[in-house]
């Protein structure tokens, strides 16, 4: 009984859990009222280099902890606060990132489950391919329509060496698609390129060696992007662009992203049935499709078929849109 007295007679706060030296947590976050706006421009190990909205200051930053795992990548919206002069040895943080608009996405291959984002609040994809040396594959072209259509993003095929050979077998290929496109050679006059370029943030994609970083490097004077050649025996590129890096386009707002040569370019993450929406007159006529159709040559209800038995669709486009939905499955 005694023992039991002396249980009771204790007080209950001597059994609360010890309490971690630690400032009270509080749903308050920090305004950041000194925060700078910025555009992120390159991404290296964990250090992002910042561009400053402002000024166009050149910022190193690192991510700040409350963002967590939240990726941060090339072409980002962000807020940045700490030392913000430029100055050599210096490191700001980022302590927020904008909604995105759009986000380009890759897998490393076709069965792949994650997601790799290649940029973020693009609105120009311009996909770069040589009519020779190497010569052009259109399982990667394809590839990058359906990425581009499936963001949201506008597509642009840019055809270079044409010195080399002669354009007109590749557009017609992706004429019925009526894909927009640019072609130049080494030596040209880039007027037609920049037309399409001002005013937008567009990402340079291709194979590697087929005149990419060359073309940035004509564009962005001093921009310094390292160029390579072509295997001789594989008929491929060497790799040389090892990172993405945003550049403004001098003298105008828009912005080009350069990326590395592209050798995988997976499309888990895409679904062939939604791409449809960017064909407004198949997604007309897929209105008469059965439930679950896929719109695949092999369905024996398509409404797309049905459409071009009345002659309302042009077969040589529904075809394109079938080798556009079928790139998951072809090689490139």
């Amino acid at each position: 009984m005694a023992g039991r007295r002396h249980y009771e007679s204790l007080e209950q706060e001597s059994f609360d859990r010890p309490r971690r030296r630690t400032r009270p947590r509080t749903k308050e976050r920090p305004r950041y009222d000194d925060a700078v706006d910025a555009v992120v421009v390159t991404v290296d190990r964990g250090r992002l280099t910042c561009r400053l909205d402002e000024d166009d200051r050149v910022v190193m930053a690192m991510k700040s902890r409350p963002l967590g795992r939240k990726g941060v990548v090339v072409g980002d919206r962000v807020r940045v606060v700490g030392d913000v002069s430029g100055t050599e040895g210096t490191l700001a943080r980022i302590v927020e990132v904008r909604e995105r608009t759009t986000v380009l996405r890759r897998t490393a291959d076709d069965d792949d489950p994650v997601e790799r984002v290649v940029v973020a609040n693009a609105d120009q994809l311009v996909v770069v391919v040589a009519l020779a040396d190497p010569e052009p594959r259109t399982g990667l072209v394809d590839r990058a329509l359906a990425a581009a259509y499936d963001a949201g993003i506008d597509p642009l095929l840019c055809l270079t060496k044409a010195d080399l050979a002669d354009p007109a077998p590749l557009l017609a290929t992706y004429a019925p698609l009526d894909v927009p496109h640019v072609v130049t050679q080494r030596g040209a006059d880039l007027e037609p390129v920049l037309e399409r370029l001002r005013g937008r943030t567009s990402v340079m994609l291709g194979h590697s060696g087929v005149g990419k970083s060359t073309l940035v490097n004509a564009l962005v004077p001093g921009a310094d992007r390292a160029t390579g050649s072509v295997n001789d025996v594989t008929g491929r590129g060497r790799h040389t662009s090892t990172s993405a890096v945003m550049l403004r386009l001098p003298g105008d707002p828009g912005w080009i992203v350069d990326t590395p040569g592209i050798r995988s370019f997976g499309l888990a993450h895409v679904d062939p049935a939604t791409l449809i929406g960017a064909f407004p007159d198949l997604a007309e006529a897929s209105e008469e499709c059965p439930r679950g159709c896929t719109h695949a040559a092999t369905e024996p209800e398509c409404g797309l078929d049905q459409a071009v038995s009345a002659g309302t669709l042009d077969p040589a486009r529904v075809e394109s849109y079938r080798r556009l939905t079928a790139s998951r499955e072809a090689p490139y």
